[in-house]
This record gives C-alpha cells, structure tokens and sequence, in this order.
C-alpha cells in the first residue's frame, strides 16, 4: 500500500493517548514507516492564552473557528509533506486529535455555524481521516488510575464530579466520530499494555498488514432491563459477495439517523493463525452496482445494533432481524478472556459463542434449503 494513511488517535479526559502515540511512533518507525504527528491544537491554543471556558461569546466562537482553521492547515500541510515522501518510503499521519473533537466542546449550532464559514461540514471533515481510535477515559471503568497531573491544559477535577464530565465528554467525542465507517473505540483494560497493543494492531489493519486472528468476545443474551440512555443507535445490512475460497468479501450499509455509509470489507487469512482485512468506503451509486455480485447461496444480514460503553468496556448488542428474528448477540471489543468481562446488570447471557463458527455472520446467512 504505497497512499499515505491518516489516522485519528482520539480520547477522553486521562485515556493513554499520549503514552500510545509514543508506541505508535516506535513500532511503526521500527518497521520502515516515516511516521508523521500532527499536534493536538487545542493544547496549542491554550498555552498560547485561548480560554475555552469563557463566557465571551465572540472569543469563544473565533478561538473555536481558528482551532478549526489551523487543525485542518496543519493536517493538509503535512500530507502533502507526507506525498513527497511516499515513493521512498510508507507514511503515516497520526493527528493527535482531529477536527470533529471540536464539535464535542460545544453546542450543535455553533458548531454548524463556524462549519459553514470554514467552507466545511460535518461528513467532510470525518472523510478526511481513513480511520479513527478512540481510547476510552480512564474515567469509565479504571478511575484508580484518572489523574489531571499529566495535562496543565485539562479543566476537569480529580474527584467524583470531575469523573462524571470526564465520562460525559468520552461519550460525546464517540458521538462526534460516529457515521466514521473506521471508528474503533479501545477498552479500558486491567492491563494498560492490551489497550496500547490494541491501538498497534489496529493500525496495522489499516495500513493492510497480517493481522493475528483473534476471537472477541461474543454471547447469545437476552435483554431484562432498559439499556443506557447515551447508547447510540444504528441499523446495519451485511451482504456477501462472491469471492475467492480463501476470502470473505462483504458490503455493509451502515446507517445513523437517516445518514448511511457504505463499506466493501475483504477478509483474506493466509495462514491457519493470520488474516489481511481491507477496508474501502463505497459511495451509493457502486455499492449498488456491487450488490449484483451478491452470493445466491446467502441471504442479506439485517441488524440493529446498539453501542455502549459500561464500566470502561465497549458493547455491541445486535438484534437481528428477518430470517433471523429473536436473534439477540453481544459482542465485546478487544476482550479476550470471559473472566474480564463486565456484563451490564441489563443483560443476561443465554450462551456463551465465542469462537462458534455458527454464529459468525457469514454463516449466518446461508440460506436454508428445503428438501
């Protein structure tokens, strides 16, 4: 893969971003990567004398534009640097933050306006990243180790109500990169070294190297309690297509509240214990030329899925629709071991399928044949 790949490495309050964007330096440089790291402004701004907390509202909205303005120079200034470098050697472009953390600081119409006077908006500006990692605050699920003595910049308070906007904000920076087809949000851990090795092989699947297979964690469950109400909610169709024996090829339309995205996914193992997974997003006019190469032997995949994170882990819960009504599947992110697991009092589990080939979703949709 020789285009350079921009990636967004984003967070709450005291997530491990800092310490994670040192390990992503040094093990992408060890393997011949030049690794670009484009600041985090707001931290800039703040040192330089902009007060995000003021009550002025015309500092407020041209500190905020300006954040906007010199995020997205300084990201288009050192791609074109990484362009010049690309036929020499890989690149990488980290932005420690992207432009949609802004809008998580401020209200929708404000954030609307100063888009407008960029010349941008909202679906632009998530585009111009290929993906988007969002380490969760240690604020949700490992407050032991929240501190604000790491950042002079941070506004939030070491104590209980300082825990609770820390977890506020998180939810709303999710919310702010949600409609990205490549958001990926990292899990609190017991061990702080599987959230980095997490962000490491994330990465890696972006930039299209072999990745080692690994189970997450997956259960049959039932609902008995009403679910958080921050959870966000979207509606998902998978349909396979035909490929090569080795191969699963996928398209997937995503939607949130009206706006869909549009994803082909080629899952390639190579060995009994690795696998290549590429990512492409599709506009509307091909995804729909793709489906004509819809696998006969399988039925689309229709689910609505509800994201949340509890106690510092992240959930889908999908319920399935159509041939596959009743069908109620829990799956963590980055959780390997089923004693790390912190199920929500709102779920019970019915089964326990990880690793069950039954329930992957691309044998889930083989059509049942009468005889």
């Amino acid at each position: 893969m020789n285009s350079v790949q921009k990636i967004v490495l984003t967070g709450g309050p005291c997530a491990g971003k800092t310490t994670a964007l040192v390990r992503v330096i040094e093990h992408f440089s060890s393997l011949g990567y030049k690794v670009f790291t484009i600041p985090e402004v707001p931290t800039l701004f703040t040192q330089a004398g902009m007060n995000y907390l003021t009550t002025n509202r015309g500092f407020f909205y041209e500190g905020e534009k300006a954040t906007l303005e010199i995020q997205m120079a300084l990201e288009d200034k050192f791609l074109r640097m990484a362009q010049e470098c690309v036929s020499d050697q890989p690149c990488l472009i980290v932005c420690d933050r992207g432009t949609m953390d802004i809008s998580a600081y401020m209200q929708p119409e404000t954030w609307n306006e100063i888009t407008h006077s960029v010349g941008t908006s909202t679906p632009e500006l998530r585009s111009r990243y290929d993906a988007v990692l969002h380490l969760v605050s240690a604020a949700d699920g490992a407050e032991q180790y929240y501190t604000t003595a790491n950042n002079a910049s941070r506004n939030e308070s070491n104590d209980e109500e300082g825990l609770r906007v820390a977890r506020m904000l998180d939810k709303k920076v999710i919310k702010a990169w949600t409609g990205h087809p490549h958001l990926r949000v990292i899990n609190n851990s017991e061990d702080f070294d599987k959230k980095l090795n997490r962000v490491i092989k994330e990465i890696s699947a972006v930039l299209g190297l072999p990745q080692p297979i690994v189970e997450e964690r997956k259960y049959k469950v039932e609902v008995v309690g009403p679910l958080p109400d921050d959870c966000t909610d979207s509606e998902i169709s998978q349909t396979y297509l035909l490929g090569e024996s080795d191969s699963e090829v996928r398209l997937r339309r995503r939607g949130w509240g009206g706006k869909w995205v549009n994803v082909h996914t080629i899952r390639k193992r190579i060995s009994p214990t690795e696998e290549i997974v590429t990512e492409r997003q599709l506009n509307n006019n091909l995804y729909e030329m793709m489906l004509q190469l819809a696998d006969p032997e399988r039925l689309p995949v229709h689910k609505l899925r509800k994201s949340f994170i509890w106690k510092g882990q992240y959930f889908e819960l999908d319920k399935y629709l159509d041939q596959l009504d009743g069908l109620v599947i829990l799956e963590t992110k980055g959780i390997t071991e089923h004693k790390s697991v912190k199920f929500p009092p709102f779920i019970r589990v019915v089964e326990d399928i990880t690793g069950s080939t039954k329930y992957y979703n691309y044998n889930l949709a083989k059509r049942v044949h009468s005889s």
